[in-house]
């Protein structure tokens, strides 16, 4: 044996150690992919598992890994840890850790590493790894082969955490192994002392504000914006002072006679009317809102009683109030007929939403409001046009109740199969995730379930139009419309493809279901699956579409605010 192998415990004892205070800090699950260098973590996680301290979950992808991840953590509200070996395997965890930091979601990668003596050498899968993910994560910490790692896993954990200056995020923990990277000849799977562990529980509730109404309140025309996350927060405060609220499904606030369920278009029609807007969460889907918070003639406050991920200090021109008795004196209260002028209008634009006849039965906005109605459990909104259709078509008064969630920190469509996925493991509910066809497809390999592993109860809802749809209701389906450019926009933006989702449900054992009129899909949804994993595929068209959304926007933009 080397003098170097003598200093410090061996990997396998390194692996124990960092698994141990994970676990007693409330850590319960770990996503693991396969690999050689990280084998000390993998032995160690099936040794904490026979004793009941700890889930892994496996996958064969470190990129489907991450995501699975990112919906256990958003699912349990509690810290997840990923472990895979070195090289690219780190580097297919970025997309996910980009995420992470963007929703200060608390994701721990335990990114197993060659002893720095290889490093440099041309070792294979050697790489300078220790800070990968830069900026996208709170802090990178790396143990030395050998060393002690229990200075970095404090560390670690309280950056996991967040403080009163910094945000929650991911953590990387890089971690050095020497040969040998498996377990002593004596050891055995259940024969370790893990019975004598005591888990810990993490703790991250915070109590909700008190929105308390003083008797005298300035009246002033304001109107309430929950953006992503919000949470039924800005529900209560839109209630309790006479707002309208105008939420976007992924907030959680969407669920109040308040909520102004076409507040996009409407925008057109009654934005000057606006003196004050009150931002909780982070708006992620309306151009209209976007320039609404921008306007500088309109004050604008954001509810932020702590730090967040989303945006950095001072490049927001917000007001930044962390005080319930401050917000609520700069909101003020409605004055007569302000709340009530915002729902005459809503009324109105369903009634002209609802009179426009689609091409197609199962339109995406039809789509979104019986999936709105019926559906009571978590439920997944893909990005790009699946996520409008929502915020369009979702009648705050029709609600089932469901927890909404969408990766909105970068609102890319990368791993929104896997994120469902670890909603499901996470919560136990029966759960739901609706996305178009090229959200699909992106991550269609994540459909492989590990055999042996408990199913997850989900469905999986695409809405397959043949491409990328939400192009064509931007600025890129007026060049397509012109001609100007040829077919260029429906080659290099729409990218059209005509996979057979069947095949692919087939392929991967998946139960398979297609539906055509809104009675199909309400029954595809209510009727008992064979399996727990079930795709539902809906055919529908791009044509038409930007037509049909220019002809709304007309339609509601020619609504005359109330007198």
């Amino acid at each position: 044996m080397s003098a170097r192998q003598d200093e410090g415990q061996p990997a396998i004892g390194t692996a124990r150690q960092v698994l141990a205070a994970l676990i007693r800090a409330g850590l319960r699950d770990l996503v693991l992919s396969p690999g050689s260098r990280s084998a000390p973590l993998a032995y160690a996680a099936a040794e904490a598992e026979a004793a009941g301290h700890l889930r892994i979950h496996v996958r064969i992808d470190e990129r489907s890994a991450g995501f699975l991840a990112l919906g256990l953590s958003h699912g349990s509200k509690t810290p997840v840890a990923l472990a895979a070996t070195s090289g690219t395997a780190i580097g297919q965890l970025l997309p996910a850790i980009m995420e992470a930091n963007h929703t200060a979601t608390p994701l721990l990668v335990l990114s197993a590493d060659r002893p720095d003596e290889l490093l440099g050498t041309g070792a294979s899968q050697s790489t300078d790894q220790k800070n990968l993910f830069g900026p996208h994560v709170r802090t990178a910490l790396n143990v030395a082969a050998g060393a002690d790692p229990a200075p970095a896993l404090a560390q670690a954990l309280a950056a996991l955490a967040g403080s009163t200056q910094h945000p929650a995020g991911p953590v990387q923990l890089n971690l050095q192994f020497r040969d040998p990277l498996t377990p002593g000849e004596a050891d055995r799977v259940a024969n370790q002392p893990w019975t004598e562990l005591a888990p810990g529980r993490w703790h991250t509730a915070t109590a909700p504000a008190p929105w308390a109404r003083p008797e005298t309140l300035a009246t002033r025309r304001t109107v309430v914006v929950a953006g992503h996350g919000a949470g039924a927060e800005a529900q209560i405060f839109a209630e309790a002072l006479g707002l309208p609220l105008f939420a976007e499904p992924s907030s959680n606030a969407r669920y109040s006679a308040q909520a102004i369920g076409h507040y996009r278009p409407l925008l057109a029609v009654g934005a000057e009317q606006i003196d004050r807007v009150v931002l909780f969460g982070r708006p992620t889907l309306s151009r209209p809102v976007g320039k609404l918070l921008a306007n500088p003639a309109v004050s604008s406050a954001i509810w932020q009683p702590g730090p967040v991920a989303w945006y950095e200090p001072g490049r927001r021109r917000e007001m930044v109030i962390g005080e319930p008795e401050k917000l609520v004196e700069f909101a003020g209260t409605a004055p007569e007929g302000w709340l009530a002028s915002w729902q005459e209008l809503d009324a109105q634009a369903l009634a002209v939403r609802q009179g426009l006849a689609p091409e197609t039965p199962l339109s995406g906005p039809v789509v979104a409001e019986e999936i709105w109605r019926s559906h009571s459990g978590p439920l997944l909104l893909g990005s790009s046009n699946i996520v409008r259709d929502f915020d369009l078509a979702a009648i705050p008064a029709a609600a089932a109740g469901a927890t909404v969630f969408a990766n909105r920190g970068l609102a890319g469509i990368d791993g929104t199969i896997s994120t469902a996925l670890g909603l499901a493991l996470a919560t136990g509910e029966p759960t739901l995730s609706v996305m178009g066809d090229i959200t699909f497809l992106h991550d269609a390999s994540s459909l492989a379930w590990t055999p042996g592993e408990a199913e997850p109860d989900l469905d999986v809802v695409v809405y397959n139009d043949g491409g990328g749809a939400i192009f064509s209701t931007l600025e890129h389906g007026q060049v397509e419309q012109s001609g100007r450019y040829a077919q260029a926009v429906e080659r290099l933006f729409a990218t059209p493809q005509n996979a057979r989702l069947e095949a692919l449900a087939a392929a991967y054992g998946w139960q398979y279901q297609r539906v055509a009129t809104p009675t199909e899909l309400r029954e595809a949804l209510r009727a008992p699956k064979a399996g727990k994993l079930r795709l539902i595929e809906i055919g529908a068209s791009r044509a038409g579409l930007r037509a049909d959304n220019l002809e709304l926007s007309s339609r509601i933009t020619e609504l005359r605010w109330p007198a």
